[in-house]
């Protein structure tokens, strides 16, 4: 049991950190998650001696006081895993087999995981229960939705979760844990919920695979087989014909496990060349073979298996060649024994192609005592180029060619293949330009094969043929990709492609000038452009890109002059022009006026600083008669409406400041006046 938040400090080290000193790792046989109990809910499983022992600390939902944290320890714990088989809710009881002892439980859902997972993935934990309340523990119907975390003893704290639902298919793993060093036990049963982890399925014999000498025979199941099932003298086993008795019978996972899927069966003799029949038998021990909830193999399963004095074998095939290999895979029809494989690769040899290919070494995959049915041929560089090849197995540097699982050398042999092209999406296109748009051709030369094109114009349009016509803004950037492929080797190319051959009329100019100042326009036109032509009103014209200043003549009043801009493209025959109105003050002297009458008849309807064009850093601002601020601009421009707030003021005369540095000079000015607004 973990400690309980009103231990104090003493038992929490206890538990967490002497626990850890004191305590022996856990070896006996469903004490691990990878060694747990396969249980049915056929029968009550009985549990009367837990060894003392200690794995990783778990992660207890809503009760670690460290967020991912492992805090509860699994002490003395037994694992039980078992499979839905029909979707529904589990229920299960822990009975004590002593009246003043309680477990610990706490379930998990190791679909596609490794069993260990449990330490290490907190999202696996479905629910459990971790009261010190004495008695029966487990899951039901009317259980609370909700883990019990660690308490002191007889508290009387909730000791049933309610039953969680399983999902068909999906594989769990129940932990029972005690947390003190003595205890008598429990029973686990089964029953009451609605899910189904009782396997229905009969176990059969499989696949039946003779040795090299013909005197042992490798049985795969349809399924897990419990192994006490399984006398060690296989008497469970006989073939047809007699030809040979069965000696012994074993399976290598049964000395740490439980049940077992491969049996190796050993004959007093070796059969002869022919076909034979693999029937089961009652053993002596009374019975077939028994799956972990209990089903018997059927008195009538038999399997067919033949013998054949083993003869020198050939390679099966290459292995399927993708785009560019810089690896060749062979397989072979039975094992080959790595020692026989010369690691530089010397057994193989590749030619044809159009160019040279050279085997630097092997990557044998050896998981089999030694043995592989695969090898893996290193290339010194990938092969790119198309053409048909040929892959010999021949003697290598250590004098032999690849010696198979029954000690036999293989002979010589040639082993065709295709390698294919390597491709490109490079592409090409043509242009044909326009004023407003531009019409683009996009070919793709279908070198090496290729027979499939995914375009993708600027993310939306696509087309899947060879060559694609495609129009855009003349005046746009555009994304264009290709994906080619000839059904192995692909290729992808994006491209941004920029088009700015639009002819776009613009220029920038003050709004205002003064009259003794000269007019200077910056050209903004964008496109191919070939001749410009500026009008500045009936002053004066221009041809070149950049036109030199223009001084207006002096009036004496304020004017106004159209600046037009008209830029062509010859050879398109594309035009346009822009328009822009120039204000010529009648003078540049700052002054405000002495009286405004906001009543809306377009005749001195606001207060602001006349004509201000050269005033830098300006501030305007103006006061009412009692000192209030009602309005204040950095914009000679802006101008008072005699309103605040969309509030008319009334009549009266107001106070005005006026602060600028003068543009030309550099003097810094600060002006007061007074205003009178008129109703």
């Amino acid at each position: 049991m973990p400690s309980k938040p009103n231990f104090a400090l003493l038992i929490l080290f206890l538990f967490c950190c002497t626990s850890k000193i004191l305590s022996q790792q856990c070896t006996t046989l469903g004490q691990t998650p990878s060694s747990a109990f396969p249980v049915c809910a056929t029968k009550v499983f009985q549990q009367t001696s837990v060894p003392i022992c200690t794995t990783n600390d778990l992660f207890v939902p809503g009760c670690s006081s460290v967020p991912g944290g492992a805090l509860y320890q699994n002490k003395n714990p037994f694992y039980y895993r078992f499979t839905c088989y029909v979707a529904g809710t589990l229920s299960f009881e822990i009975t004590p087999l002593a009246a003043n002892e309680d477990y610990d439980w706490q379930l998990y859902d190791i679909t596609n995981h490794n069993p260990n997972d449990i330490f290490s993935d907190n999202s696996i934990v479905i629910t459990g229960n971790w009261s010190a309340t004495f008695g029966k523990t487990g899951a039901s119907a009317s259980g609370v939705n909700f883990i019990q975390c660690a308490s002191q003893p007889q508290e009387n704290k909730p000791t049933f979760a309610k039953s969680p639902s399983l999902i068909v298919g999906h594989e769990y793993l129940l932990m029972i844990s005690h947390f003190t060093d003595g205890q008598s036990g429990y029973d686990l049963s089964f029953d009451g919920g609605s899910a189904v982890i009782t396997d229905p399925n009969i176990p059969k014999m499989g696949t039946v695979k003779t040795d090299c000498s013909g005197q042992a025979l490798t049985l795969k199941l349809s399924k897990k087989i419990i192994c006490s099932s399984l006398t060690p003298t296989g008497s469970e086993f006989s073939i047809i014909p007699a030809v040979a008795n069965v000696v012994s019978a074993k399976s290598a996972v049964c000395t740490a496990g439980f049940d077992f899927d491969e049996v190796i069966i050993t004959l007093d003799a070796p059969v002869p060349d022919g076909n034979y029949t693999l029937v089961i038998n009652n053993g002596t021990d009374g019975n077939r073979l028994l799956d972990n909830c209990g089903n018997s193999t059927l008195a009538t399963d038999q399997a067919t298996f033949s013998y054949a004095k083993p003869q020198p074998i050939l390679a099966d095939s290459v292995g399927k060649v993708g785009c560019a290999p810089d690896r060749i895979k062979v397989y072979f029809p039975k094992n080959i024994q790595c020692t026989s494989i010369a690691a530089n690769g010397s057994d193989f040899v590749i030619t044809g192609g159009p160019v040279p290919v050279a085997v630097t070494g092997v990557v044998p995959d050896c998981p089999n005592n030694g043995k592989t049915d695969v090898i893996t041929i290193q290339l010194a560089a990938p092969i790119v180029h198309k053409g048909n090849y040929t892959l010999t197995l021949k003697a290598g540097n250590d004098g032999n060619v690849l010696i198979d699982e029954c000690g036999i050398q293989m002979p010589t042999q040639n082993l065709p293949f295709t390698a294919v092209d390597t491709v490109s999406a490079a592409y090409t296109y043509t242009m044909e330009m326009g004023c407003r748009t531009d019409t683009l051709h996009f070919v793709h030369d279908g070198a090496h094969d290729v027979n499939k094109w995914n375009w993708t114009f600027n993310n939306t349009t696509s087309s899947t043929t060879q060559t694609h016509t495609m129009v855009f803004g003349a005046s746009s950037t555009n994304t264009v990709k290709l994906i080619v492929t000839n059904g192995i080797c692909s290729d992808t190319v994006d491209n941004t492609i920029v088009l700015n051959n639009e002819v776009i009329a613009g220029f920038r100019m003050p709004d205002v000038i003064c009259p003794e100042d000269k007019l200077q326009v910056t050209d903004e036109s964008m496109g191919l452009i070939d001749s410009y032509q500026w009008i500045f009103d009936v002053i004066s014209t221009s041809n070149i890109k950049d036109p030199a200043p223009v001084l207006f003549p002096p009036t004496n009043k304020e004017a106004f002059y159209t600046i037009k801009q008209l830029v062509t493209n010859n050879a398109l025959n594309c035009k346009d022009s822009v328009k822009k109105v120039l204000r010529v003050l009648n003078n540049c002297y700052i002054a405000v006026p002495s009286a405004f009458t906001p009543n809306g008849d377009g005749k001195n309807d606001y207060l602001y600083p006349n004509n201000a064009i050269k005033a830098d850093n300006l501030r305007f601002n103006v006061y009412n008669r009692w000192g209030q601020l009602v309005f204040s601009s950095r914009n000679w421009q802006n101008k008072w409406n005699g309103k605040i707030g969309g509030m008319e003021q009334g009549s009266g005369v107001y106070v005005w400041t006026l602060e600028y540095t003068h543009h030309d000079t550099g003097q810094k000015v600060f002006q007061k006046g007074t205003t009178t607004l008129i109703r």
